[in-house]
């Protein structure tokens, strides 16, 4: 055995209920007194709630999914004019994305407060959308300083919402046994992410006003993005990345999606990986136990619900074909690729 692991620098709270006073203290640690709070105007109620007792110099609403360029530099300038000395984001992805666009150019320092189960807050990674194209990469400056976990805030994220928004979760679970930079510390933290939200997510379904699921699902996306930002982007998300930027898809949804089919590609290639999902899934298989979860979710099935036309898979193919890692266990082909992108067009079964 023999592997380099880097552990990301970041402190985490987690404690239900208690979002605004955890917060209050890590702003004082960070000794900061003019706070920008980022939260989009879904979240804004939610936002006052938790940041009331922050020194807050600014509160910024405007979101957008995949980060647009413009949205960022909008948001860059007002935290330049109102001179914030401290990020707190209050939401999903979308909302930890736009902070992390800020930290990028300002350096500043983010706490986050997560109300989905993206896992954008434990990674290091940023995205910023420009001309139908996603761009990504990696940089200290956008880990956020401090998660603020609170499972009491997603007691009224909508079921339909939580599933997809667990499933994206298991998908930086799955990325994470094969990706670039995968090793045995991320396959172990993956293993237990997938655990938590096979056990997490069928709760919250089935009693979405019950703490245990909301918190073994909170627990699992945290995992997720640990091991993620460690492994490093698969192909799973270098495929929903192009999806994403190229068709304007939701995020949570795409990932939800695509996950099935990159399982079903790559599982014959990778028998370890196959092995450990299977038995983090209590299943006979990889693929038979991510099937059942999602059977049990009513999982999103297919792209073209989401807005995907099908013209545009072949455009699609060639940007998936130019960022998939070369490592990627089952080699991608243009024919490959394009059969599982029409199959999760269409919702047809993985194959």
């Amino acid at each position: 055995m023999r592997f380099v692991h880097d552990t990301l620098a970041q402190r985490v709270l987690f404690a239900s209920g208690a979002a605004a006073e955890n917060l209050v203290a890590e702003i004082k640690e960070l000794g900061a007194s003019r706070v920008m709070v980022i939260a989009g105007e879904s979240e804004r109620e939610l936002a006052q709630r938790v940041a009331a007792q922050l020194p807050v110099a600014y509160w910024h609403h405007e979101v957008a999914m995949h980060v647009p360029v413009e949205v960022a530099e909008r948001a860059r300038k007002q935290a330049e004019t109102h001179q914030a000395d401290a990020l707190v984001c209050i939401g999903g992805g979308s909302t930890t994305g736009l902070a992390k666009a800020v930290a990028l150019t300002t350096g500043l320092p983010i706490v986050a407060v997560p109300t989905t189960y993206a896992g954008s807050e434990a990674t290091n990674v940023w995205g910023l959308t420009e001309q139908a194209r996603k761009t990504t990469g990696t940089d200290p400056r956008v880990l956020p300083r401090s998660i603020v976990y609170d499972a009491t805030l997603m007691l009224t994220l909508p079921v339909d919402l939580s599933v997809a928004s667990g499933l994206n979760a298991l998908a930086h679970c799955v990325d994470s046994m094969w990706a670039p930079r995968a090793d045995p510390i991320d396959r172990a933290l993956a293993g237990e992410g997938i655990r938590a939200l096979r056990i997490g997510l069928p709760l919250v379904a089935a009693e979405p006003g019950g703490l245990d699921g909301r918190e073994h699902a909170l627990y699992g996306a945290y995992l997720s993005a640990v091991a993620f930002a460690s492994a490093g982007s698969g192909l799973h998300h270098k495929i929903c990345h192009v999806l994403g930027g190229m068709f304007d898809l939701p995020h949570a949804q795409t990932h939800a999606v695509v996950l099935p089919h990159v399982l079903a590609f790559n599982v014959p290639t990778a028998p370890d990986a196959e092995r450990r999902i299977a038995a983090a899934f209590d299943a006979e298989s990889a693929t038979g136990g991510l099937a059942r979860l999602r059977a049990q979710l009513d999982a999103p099935r297919a792209l073209r619900d989401y807005g995907m036309p099908e013209s545009g898979i072949t455009r699609a193919v060639e940007a998936i074909l130019a960022a998939a890692p070369p490592s990627n266990p089952t080699p991608v082909t243009p024919d490959n690729i394009s059969g599982l992108l029409h199959a999760a067009w269409e919702g047809a079964e993985p194959r």
